[in-house]
């Protein structure tokens, strides 16, 4: 049974691949799947999700930097649109979550990628957002 940070995880996520592949503005992307997915979902679900995608979508630029900053030889432009899309989550999620242990944001990227990518991305989103917490941990310091 999933939970339900994790289940808004998962929204959030498919959200981000309508924003990014459908070309459609976040809070319609957001709109639409709840309509068609989870039109029961609870608020706190609506709510974690949103934040996680407008988030994202907001602070684009500087995870993007994060990003290639430790994604050795790898342009963010050339990842796999959903391991580009959890790495962004993910990152958002260890910059602005300080309440949600840096652990469970890694467990629960590597179980997206698993869930929805190739099984050679989970190596490579763990490398990539490990290196994003120690960076991020260092700049708390």
């Amino acid at each position: 049974m999933t939970g339900p940070r994790r289940r808004a995880r998962e929204a959030a996520l498919q959200i981000l691949y309508l924003w990014e592949v459908g070309k459609m503005a976040p809070e319609d992307a957001i709109d639409l799947y709840f309509l068609q997915h989870e039109p029961d979902a609870d608020e706190a679900l609506r709510a974690f999700a949103s934040s996680l995608v407008l988030g994202v979508v907001d602070d684009l630029v500087e995870l993007d930097r994060l990003i290639e900053q430790h994604a050795a030889n790898w342009r963010v432009a050339r990842l796999a649109v959903i391991d580009r899309l959890i790495l962004r989550q993910a990152a958002w999620e260890l910059r602005h979550q300080a309440d949600t242990p840096a652990a469970v944001v890694l467990n629960e990227a590597i179980e997206l990628a698993r869930q929805f990518s190739a099984d050679e991305a989970v190596g490579f989103v763990n490398g990539v957002l490990d290196g994003i917490r120690k960076t991020l941990a260092g700049a708390a310091s």
